[in-house]
C-alpha cells in the first residue's frame, strides 16, 4: 500500500534545461564525470542516479559518499549514509541508520520518480518522504538479494505567479522545501536500500490543489502534520497532490497572499481544487464576518474561480477539534462553519467530505484518552529542547495525520470522485474503526520544533 510497482515508462518531457546547470564551472576533476552524466542525461530526457556503488547501468549518473549537493544534485542538508558493496555482478545499494536528503535542481512542475529498492546483500525496509515530508512511499520490505520498484508523483513548485508577482510567503515558509528550487527526497526507515533512482518532468497528471490551513498543510518538523502531506502515498502515478495550505490562514488571506492565483495560474482543464478551511476563520469578528457571511461568499467565489478555470472544486468540512464533553462525547468547537460548508456544497451542487464529521467519529472511537495519541500529546522531554509538555487538540501528529488522509481518501469514494481510479490498493476506512496508534510506524525526520503552527 503506498506505492506502484511500475509497469509504464510514463509521460516524459524534457527537463535539459535543468542540467545545463552542470555545466557551470566546477572542480576540474569532476567535468569528465558530468560531462557524461549531462550527455546521457540529454539522451534520455530523463535524471538517472545510480546508488549501487559497483555496478554501473549504462546512461546513469553514478551517486558516492562524496556526492554532496551542490546546486545540481546530491546528498543535502549535511547528511549522507553508507554504501552496501555487491559482490561480483552483484549490484550494491545505499543505505543509512538515520534519515536521509537527496536533492535534484528540477524547475516547477510534475515528477515521477521511480526507485528501485533492495540489496543482494541485506535485506532491506524502505520509507520515502518527499519534499517538506510528504509520504510517498510507505515501508517497503525487500528480503535479501530481492529488489522492488516503486513508483510516485512529486509536485514541486514555486512562488512566482508571474514575471511581476509572486506568492506572500510567511517567515516561517522561507527556506521550506516546498518552496525551494530543488526535488527533495528523503530515505528512512528500518533498514533503507536504495539501488537507483529516475526522476522525470511528466505532464497529463491531474493535480489535485488543496487550499486550508494548518490541518491540512505539508508541516516540515516534527512531531507536527497533517492529512495533506499523507495523502499522496495512497495514489498511484497519474495523480499530483499540490498542496499550498498554509498553518493560520482564512480564506481571505489564502487569497490576499495570492495562494489562490497561484493554483489557478498553473492549474489545467480536469484538476481539482480541495477547499478545508474555518479553524481561523470562525475567529474574524469585523463586519460581515461570519459563517453565513464573508465565509459562504468566499467559499463561493472559490468555487467560482476553480470553475472558470475548468477545475473541479471540492469542498471539505473543516477538522474537529478534540473536545469532550462530561459524558466523554465529543463537542463541536467550530460553530456554524462546517454546516455553512455542507450548505454550500449543496447549493453549487459540488462534491463535500465531510471531514468533520469522520474526525467526531474518529475521536470518539479512540476515546477521551486515547484520542491524545492522534493530536500533538506529549510529556515533556519527549523530543530535544521540550521542557514542556506539548498538549495540543488542534493539530496532528503523523498518525492523526494518516487516520484522517485515510478519511479523504474515503469521502473521494464516496463521492465516486473520477480520482478514486487512481488511488492504491487500500481497503474501505472507517473512521469508527480506527488503526491502532501503537502499531502506526514512523521513523523522525531530522527538522523538529516545539513550536505550535499559527492557528488553532
Amino acid at each position: 500500500m503506498g506505492y506502484h510497482r511500475t509497469t509504464r515508462s510514463g509521460k516524459q518531457s524534457t527537463i535539459a534545461a535543468t542540467y545545463s546547470l552542470l555545466m557551470k564551472p566546477i572542480h576540474s576533476t569532476l567535468i569528465p564525470f558530468l560531462l557524461l552524466a549531462v550527455s546521457s542525461l540529454y539522451a534520455q530526457d530523463t535524471c538517472l542516479f545510480d546508488f549501487s556503488n559497483t555496478l554501473r547501468s549504462a546512461g546513469y549518473t553514478p551517486v558516492t559518499a562524496a556526492s554532496q549537493y551542490n546546486g545540481r544534485f546530491g546528498f543535502d542538508m549535511g547528511t549522507g549514509g553508507r554504501f552496501i558493496p555487491g559482490k561480483g555482478r552483484q549490484r550494491g545499494a545505499f543505505t543509512t541508520d538515520s534519515a536521509c536528503y537527496f536533492s535534484i535542481a528540477v524547475p516547477e512542475g510534475n515528477y515521477q520518480v521511480t526507485a528501485v529498492l533492495g540489496s543482494h546483500q541485506h535485506a532491506g525496509a524502505t520509507l520515502i518522504k518527499a519534499e517538506s515530508r510528504r509520504l510517498a512511499v510507505n515501508t517497503v520490505k525487500t528480503a535479501k538479494g530481492e529488489t522492488k520498484t516503486v513508483s510516485f508523483i512529486v509536485n514541486v513548485r514555486s512562488p512566482r505567479i508571474s514575471s511581476n508577482t509572486q506568492v506572500k510567503l510567511k517567515p516561517r515558509e522561507h527556506g521550506k522545501l516546498d518552496w525551494d528550487d530543488k526535488l527533495t527526497l528523503e530515505f528512512s526507515g528500518p533498514q533503507p536500500c536504495i539501488s537507483q533512482l529516475k526522476i522525470e518532468k511528466v505532464s497529463g497528471q491531474i493535480t489535485v490543489f488543496l487550499a486550508g490551513n494548518s490541518t491540512v498543510v505539508d508541516q516540515e518538523e516534527e512531531p507536527w502534520a497533517a492529512w495533506g502531506q499523507m495523502i499522496p502515498c495512497f495514489f498511484k502515478p497519474g495523480v499530483s497532490i499540490a498542496n499550498h495550505a498554509e498553518s493560520g490562514l482564512t480564506l481571505g488571506s489564502f487569497l490576499n497572499s495570492g495562494r489562490l492565483e497561484k493554483i489557478l495560474s498553473v492549474a489545467q482543464r480536469g484538476d481539482y481544487l480541495f477547499i478545508e478551511f474555518g479553524h481561523n476563520d470562525q475567529k474574524e469578528k469585523g463586519p460581515g464576518d461570519g459563517a453565513y457571511y464573508s465565509y459562504t461568499e468566499r467559499l463561493k467565489l472559490f468555487v467560482h474561480k476553480a470553475r472558470e478555470k475548468g477545475v473541479l472544486p471540492v469542498i471539505v468540512t473543516s477538522t474537529a477539534r478534540r473536545s469532550f464533553d462530561a459524558a466523554g462525547r465529543s463537542q463541536n468547537t467550530l460553530g456554524d462553519y462546517p454546516d455553512a460548508a455542507r450548505k454550500v456544497a449543496a447549493a453549487e451542487n459540488i462534491p463535500l467530505i465531510d471531514l468533520n464529521t469522520m474526525t467526531t467519529t474518529l475521536y470518539d472511537a479512540l476515546g477521551v484518552e486515547a484520542s491524545k495519541k492522534a493530536l500533538v500529546h506529549y510529556p515533556a522531554n519527549t523530543f530535544p529542547g521540550q521542557n514542556k509538555p506539548l498538549q495540543d487538540n488542534t493539530h496532528f501528529n503523523t498518525y492523526g495525520a494518516y487516520e484522517l488522509a485515510k478519511c479523504v481518501v474515503a469521502g473521494i469514494r464516496l463521492n465516486k470522485l473520477p480520482l478514486a481510479a487512481y488511488l492504491a490498493d487500500m481497503p474501505n476506512f472507517d473512521p469508527a474503526h480506527p488503526d491502532d496508534p501503537d502499531g502506526f510506524y514512523w521513523p523522525l525526520s531530522p527538522k523538529r520544533s516545539v513550536t505550535k503552527p499559527d492557528g488553532n
